[in-house]
């Protein structure tokens, strides 16, 4: 199983973009993820989770701009309004489970990069 990421770009501040993380692999299912970024020096944060039931929850600077949602063997990351301060790679993080397996895994990053 793989994750693959994608979705990220340039944008101006007050732009949108989409990410995408899906899960390859035999009959592959996101069951629950998270989205979470990184800039150069400081740790990864994370950003919005989705959990088994379809709860969500976001932090802080992003709440009511970014919406979280999946479908089967992806999960999404809606990001409208952007600011310069979401500049980050972002990263997706998700419980994946296969015909015969059940794992945690991550995707590599896909750079955001909001111009002011």
């Amino acid at each position: 199983v793989q994750l693959q990421a994608s979705g990220g770009g340039l944008v101006q501040t007050g732009g949108s973009l989409r990410l995408a993380c899906v899960a390859s692999g035999n009959s592959a299912s996101i069951i629950a993820g998270g989205w979470y970024r990184q800039t150069p020096g400081k740790q990864r944060d994370l950003v919005a989770r989705i959990g088994s039931g379809g709860d969500t929850n976001y932090a802080d600077s992003v709440k009511g701009r970014f919406a979280i949602s999946r479908d089967k063997n992806t999960m999404s990351l809606q990001m409208n309004r952007l600011k310069p301060d979401d500049t980050a790679v972002y990263y997706c993080n998700a419980d994946v489970v296969t015909s015969d397996s059940y794992r945690n895994y991550w995707g590599r990053g896909t750079q955001v990069t909001v111009s002011s």
